[in-house]
């Protein structure tokens, strides 16, 4: 499958709960997982980021899609 959402983790189902209109999907993700973010050259100056810092990546969305071959 193809898909140009860029953060994708592979995962298994561990619970559905089903509502009247939406359901909860809930996944449990393997480790060690890998994050792909796409900031502004100001912010990376601003953080100071470098390789080996540790930092926290902090996902906003509106969406997570699920995917299923």
């Amino acid at each position: 499958m193809l898909l140009s959402a860029r953060n994708r983790i592979e995962g298994v189902v561990k619970a559905v709960e089903k509502g009247e209109v939406a359901s909860t999907v809930k996944i449990e993700v393997a480790k060690p997982v890998t994050i792909t973010a796409m900031i502004t050259k100001e912010a990376v100056e601003e953080l100071g980021l470098k390789e080996g810092d540790k930092v926290e990546a902090v996902i906003k969305a509106t969406e997570v899609l699920v995917s299923k071959d």
